[in-house]
């Protein structure tokens, strides 16, 4: 069974570029933090990567503007699975920025892996986080990679 996640926010006055609108660091770091609190919601806080040694690590980010979003304007993100390995050692994560309820003003793709600390390489995620992830919502054009 798949889940939606997501979670409302305000644009703040830092969150602003020179031409008054949300800047792309404020973007990533909205996305960022709205995969945070799904990964919370699921189990995962903070103290829990902590405590179990690993975390994930993002490679790569792609975004895409499509609307404005200004200065005190609410807007909602989602986070959606957007591809993944069988064990979900490598992922896909797309977050949509809405505003308006319904307007898309941008999407942050990002790529990413999970990093065990002690030995800082990647590694399989345990079963627990696995399931938490795939039980996201997934996206039109998800792709299974091997």
């Amino acid at each position: 069974m798949t889940e939606p996640f997501s979670h409302e926010y305000q644009a703040q006055w830092a969150d602003m570029d020179f031409n008054q609108h949300m800047a792309n660091s404020a973007f990533l770091d909205y996305a960022g933090n709205t995969r945070t609190l799904f990964s919370s919601a699921r189990g995962f806080s903070v103290s829990t990567w902590a405590e179990r040694q690993f975390g994930p690590v993002v490679l790569e980010d792609r975004l895409v503007y499509k609307r404005e979003i200004r200065l005190l304007e609410f807007f909602t993100v989602d986070v959606q699975l957007a591809g993944a390995t069988a064990d979900m050692r490598r992922f896909k994560i797309r977050n949509r920025f809405f505003k308006d309820g319904a307007t898309l003003c941008a999407s942050v793709e990002s790529i990413g892996l999970w990093l065990g600390f002690s030995a800082r390489k990647p590694i399989v995620p345990p079963d627990d986080l696995r399931d938490a992830w795939l039980s996201l919502e997934r996206t039109e054009d998800f792709e299974h990679w091997d």
